[in-house]
């Protein structure tokens, strides 16, 4: 123990050698938001080993499911920045490079011989891993192959090594995959799967295709959800209309690559800069100027603002019930089969987009959570009580930290119970009954419908 020498305090309370007043005040302003600190955090570089919740739980407890929820690793921008020279990335993978992982080569090799996995219509034709010496627009990186690489033998050595939920002898039916239609989320799981499996054998990889980005599946009909989307973006615009600082950026921004203020903030630049910035790039520059950082940081303060104003305003909550009922739906069911004894599906992977995690955070409840980073992954664990067989719980994780009593439906049960999980019948109340509770109804067919008071 390391004693610190302080300053006497006086009876008062007061340090002789300061007249401040040490009492702090109760309205206190929320913390300053450090937007390049932010940013780190989003680029989620791989560097030191990943610590994580995964697998936790009494001694007696059984696991018998994981279902996870992925955002694609580190991509190429979807924009550039009209003007300018795109960001000088090579994705090819290259096992010298870093970031790499030691069974990079290994997955290299496996990925070219993939005609054997069953996949669903156009997800055959995308390629099994990035391999252009300048990125495409929109494609992972080496950098977001290596974050799955990690993310699949971190889950591997918890979920296969220490909790066997699956055993050498795997079927197909034991999983479920589902991706989107990009390269970007198609790779991203193929990476996880490789180091996640106790053996990857092409013939039992069957890739299903989801068409939509919040994996509706066949209930997207939802004219409410589009309204409360339609009314989060307004608010969207005007916040960033009253913000001064953003628009003198925007408008130097433009003056440097020679464009209408208007066309530069179309071409979503913060898209492009997190690229530079994540991949230690310099920001472009022309005859007039260079982007530099003080543009980045206001546009990324910006979005971080943003993001705690659309937590405040709710309109972003409202469209995130909707637009995640189908998907938690399904997984709910799922649960449901298999704490009924089904042994089919007992590990799912969707493999998604940031659109596709942020709104299940917010409709969980889960407010302090970050937005989505590359490779970001939320984990559904369903365990069985070995004390009382029936009896089944569910756990929840965002990149390895444990926030099932974060969620809405299991907030008050912390408080009640010495149990280290949430009890599953609490998660079923909420997607079957609870999360139409704030529309007034009682069902999603209902709630997507009825207009607000």
């Amino acid at each position: 123990v390391h004693l610190i020498p302080v300053n006497p305090i006086r009876e008062d309370g007061l340090n002789p050698k300061s007249r401040k007043r040490i009492m702090p005040d109760l309205l206190t302003e929320p913390p300053a938001i450090d937007p390049v600190y932010e940013a780190h955090i989003y680029c989620n570089i791989p560097t030191i080993a990943e610590r994580s919740m995964e697998g936790h739980a009494p001694h007696y407890f059984k696991l018998v499911s994981v279902q996870v929820l992925i955002r694609h690793g580190d991509r190429y921008p979807l924009y550039a920045i009209p003007k300018t020279k795109r960001p000088d990335i090579d994705c090819m993978l290259l096992p010298s490079r870093k970031p790499s992982h030691p069974q990079l080569e290994a997955f290299i090799k496996h990925m070219s011989k993939g005609s054997a996995a069953q996949m669903d219509g156009s997800l055959s034709s995308l390629p099994r891993y990035p391999s252009h010496s300048l990125c495409e627009m929109g494609e992972l990186t080496q950098t977001g192959v290596v974050q799955h690489l990690r993310n699949g033998q971190l889950l591997r050595e918890i979920y296969i090594n220490k909790h066997k939920l699956l055993l050498s002898d795997w079927t197909a039916k034991q999983l479920y995959l589902e991706t989107t239609g990009k390269s970007r989320t198609l790779q991203s799981a193929l990476a996880l799967l490789y180091t996640f499996l106790p053996d990857f054998d092409w013939k039992k990889i069957n890739m299903r295709h989801q068409w939509s980005t919040i994996f509706c599946s066949g209930s997207c009909d939802c004219p409410m959800r589009n309204h409360y989307l339609e009314e989060e973006q307004r608010r969207q615009y005007s916040l960033r209309v009253k913000n001064s600082d953003l628009e003198k950026i925007y408008v130097d921004m433009a003056k440097i690559v020679g464009i209408p203020t208007r066309q530069l903030r179309a071409s979503n630049p913060i898209d492009s800069l997190l690229c530079y910035f994540c991949h230690n790039v310099s920001f472009p520059c022309t005859k007039t100027g260079c982007i530099g950082m003080e543009h980045f940081k206001v546009i990324k303060r910006h979005q971080l603002e943003d993001e705690r104003e659309r937590q405040d305003k709710k309109l972003y909550f409202l469209y995130a019930l909707l637009a995640t009922h189908p998907l938690l739906n399904q997984t709910v069911n799922r649960l449901q089969r298999i704490a009924e004894g089904k042994k089919e599906e007992v590990f799912v992977l969707y493999s998604a987009h940031d659109v596709t995690l942020s709104p299940v955070l917010s409709a969980l409840g889960i407010t302090e959570a970050r937005f989505p980073r590359f490779a970001a992954r939320l984990v559904f664990e369903l365990w069985q009580d070995g004390k009382r067989p029936k009896e089944h719980f569910i756990r929840i994780l965002y990149n390895g930290a444990d926030v099932t009593f974060q969620t809405s439906f299991c907030k008050d049960y912390y408080k009640r119970s010495s149990k280290p999980m949430c009890p599953l019948e609490r998660f079923v109340n909420f997607v079957k009954r609870d999360m139409f509770l704030v529309f007034n109804s009682t069902s999603y067919y209902d709630a997507c419908r009825r207009r607000p008071l």
